[in-house]
């Protein structure tokens, strides 16, 4: 008895929709990976040349500052507030690059990704 509304080549729906779960329960296990990861990574940056240093985990928490005694000035303490503000955020900007560039592995031929891997 032929099957109606199946698709050619013998395979049918059934087997090729347990092929296509199975990738998407392998890739979602890699991006679990991925990310668990991505969380024990440290990401470090600095502003003024140097004399401040932030430190960032993976889960985008400030881990440590480290400042140069010169750049600790009573009279300007403005431009070190800055300085922190830049060192932090350019930390936590390199955690999102790396977020994107190890998800875009995932997502890069699915149009834009897969709802409910994430």
């Amino acid at each position: 008895m032929a099957k109606r509304g199946g698709f050619p080549g013998g395979g049918g729906m059934p087997g090729n929709m347990a092929n296509l779960m199975k990738q998407a329960q392998k890739m979602q296990r890699q991006m679990e990976e991925q990310a668990k990861e991505l969380e024990t990574k440290e990401f470090t940056a600095t502003a003024g040349g140097g004399a401040v240093e932030a430190t960032v985990s993976g889960t985008k928490k400030l881990l440590k500052v480290k400042l140069d005694e010169e750049v600790v000035d009573p009279e300007d303490v403005e431009m070190l507030e800055d300085l922190i503000v830049a060192a932090v955020n350019e930390a936590l900007d390199k955690v999102e690059e790396e977020t994107s560039s190890a998800m875009s592995k995932f997502t890069g031929g699915m149009g834009g990704g897969m709802p409910g891997l994430f």
